[in-house]
């Protein structure tokens, strides 16, 4: 699902968006803090600033379809990491052998050339100026990589949860890095499905119940969460909040109420993605930046001008 949401203006006027002192303060002392001078004066970064998040529904497809458009729009951008969900390549590892979800497969002619074909993309620029990291499942399915810039590097970089050195999560779903003065946790949630089976609704729920566990024991450092988090939070996240709600297959209705809906917007997923919000001291950045802006433009965030 994705955020529709168009601001009317008011009075057929649009200010140019400025931000408060101490908003400004704020954001001078953060980069100060990320920044330094080496010795030809000039400012270089000491920790990654811009962040790119993309749910890529098979890395590569996009590089056989889409890669010239979006390696411009890194180079335009120049983001300090790049992290993908939905990589959708199976991990190294022989057919009924253990797998290693940190190494693409390349045991057998055809993903020895789909692997070559996906680095000779990720070693060309802008992408050889990074560091990759996988973590994949057994099959062409699901998966997470992380991209960061050669110049910075990670203090630890753990591919579960409970942050087991070697442990991945099943279907290669989470990378974390840890940089000196924050963690950067990517993520591509389980969908929530349309009933209540033990791959649907149950599997979601211990995924919550654990993410709202890790938001809470990373609390001594600043998160940064990112990722396809397969939920829509509140009404304003959809084009039409009451088709969404009524959402079901097959006649099917799950015992609980709020079960019922769209997976990704249904009532329990979208209380207890607050509770990890809330739980965490978390807010979304997206939401807030454009919040601020359209407050100080004149619009309220419903999409109407203040007063209306």
């Amino acid at each position: 699902m994705k955020r529709f949401f168009k601001p009317i203006e008011k009075d057929g006027s649009a200010k140019k968006p400025t931000l408060s002192t101490n908003q400004e303060d704020s954001e001078k002392k953060e980069a100060s803090e990320s920044e330094e001078t080496n010795n030809n004066g000039n400012t270089m970064k000491k920790e990654p600033l811009k962040f790119i998040t993309w749910n890529a529904n098979s890395l590569l497809l996009r590089v056989k379809n889409n890669w010239p458009g979006f390696s411009k729009f890194v180079s335009d951008i120049d983001p300090d990491v790049i992290v993908i969900q939905e990589v959708r390549m199976p991990a190294a590892g022989s057919k009924g052998a253990p797998k290693n979800p940190g190494e693409i497969k390349d045991d057998t002619n055809s993903s020895r050339e789909e692997k070559k074909i996906l680095m000779r993309a990720l070693s060309s620029s802008p992408f050889g100026n990074y560091h990759v990291w996988w973590s994949l499942a057994d099959s062409k399915y699901a998966g997470t990589a992380l991209l960061v810039k050669k110049c910075f590097q990670p203090v630890k970089v753990s591919f579960a949860l409970d942050q087991t050195a070697s442990k991945h999560e099943p279907d290669g779903r989470v990378i974390l890095a840890e940089f000196k003065t924050f963690r950067l946790l990517n993520t591509y949630a389980p969908n929530n499905g349309w009933k209540e089976e033990e791959k649907s609704f149950q599997r979601r729920r211990k995924w919550d119940k654990r993410m709202l566990e890790v938001v809470v024991q990373l609390s001594d450092k600043p998160l940064i969460w990112c990722g396809d988090l397969n939920v829509s939070h509140e009404e304003i996240d959809v084009s039409h909040p009451e088709f969404f709600s009524a959402a079901k297959v097959n006649g099917y209705v799950p015992p609980n109420k709020e079960d019922c809906g769209q997976p990704g917007f249904t009532l329990s997923e979208r209380k207890r993605f607050g509770a990890i919000l809330k739980e965490g001291k978390l807010i979304d950045a997206y939401r807030f930046l454009h919040k601020e802006r359209d407050m100080e433009r004149g619009f309220s965030w419903s999409g109407n001008p203040i007063g209306k």
